[in-house]
């Protein structure tokens, strides 16, 4: 296979706002698949995909093979669009930790320092990524707006962020006597410490919080996805698949009150 292919489909994948990083990591598996197999075939895929134990890795690697077919079929490069049919493994689905709001709460009264409740404060209004958490600087808030700019997430793009009151309270306090720059002063890393330390969940955890609460609130995936810096619905979906009926039923509900 030519290698330009897989470059082209790097830009175009990137061109069209989507993450990067995904792109990179699909990259990567398929040169994988390329370096271990000696006919690029649906049979040598399929045994490529079995030459691992994990149902997570298999369906990551048959993700990557999938895209690259998809994009193929996109650009009428016939002999490759059978990647498009390769079977994804079914992976299986373990509980994933989720912030609630005792959880919130109980950070909030751990937390000894202005910074840190601002970052707490940060983490349940916003679903920020622990890195955009990081790169946050002073004049990155807007109070009058009630947002924050997330000048570059995971896809590249910049965003907004809405800011709660509460958070935007603790941020205010920060800022009071605050040099500029960084708003936190924080690292990626020092945030993931700082959460071990008070017994506070993961960065990710908050932000699957903040999308499940968001929905059960009343916040259409529309907008969801928009604060999130979710180039697609998948990814709500991912976070929030327990609760669609619950949401749905509440959706009905209001309807009948507002009707």
């Amino acid at each position: 296979m030519d290698t330009q292919l897989l470059e082209e489909f790097r830009l175009d994948w990137r061109l069209s706002g989507r993450a990067h990083r995904t792109v990179d990591m699909y990259i990567n598996d398929i040169v994988k698949f390329l370096d271990s197999s000696p006919q690029v075939t649906m049979t040598e895929a399929k045994a490529w995909l079995m030459s691992t134990d994990s149902p997570t890795v298999r369906r990551k690697r048959g993700q990557a093979l999938r895209a690259f077919g998809s994009w193929c079929k996109q650009n009428g490069i016939e002999e490759l669009t059978w990647m498009c049919s390769v079977p994804l493994a079914i992976e299986p689905v373990n509980p994933q930790p989720t912030v609630c709001e005792s959880d919130y709460l109980t950070a909030l009264k751990a937390v000894t320092t202005n910074r840190d409740r601002a970052a707490i404060e940060l983490l349940w209004s916003c679903g920020l990524r622990r890195g955009e958490l990081s790169a946050l600087n002073a004049g990155d808030v807007d109070f009058v707006g009630g947002f924050v700019v997330v000048r570059k997430s995971k896809t590249g793009q910049p965003r907004i962020a809405p800011l709660s009151p509460s958070a935007s309270q603790a941020v205010r306090k920060l800022l009071r006597g605050h040099p500029g720059g960084a708003l936190l002063g924080m690292s990626s890393n020092a945030i993931r410490l700082m959460l071990h330390r008070i017994g506070a969940p993961s960065a990710h955890a908050w932000r699957r919080g903040w999308a499940v609460r968001s929905l059960r609130s009343g916040v259409s995936e529309t907008s969801l996805k928009a604060a999130a810096g979710w180039s697609s619905g998948a990814m709500v979906s991912r976070y929030t698949n327990a609760l669609r009926d619950e949401v749905a039923i509440m959706e009905f509900q209001r309807a009948w009150i507002l009707g």
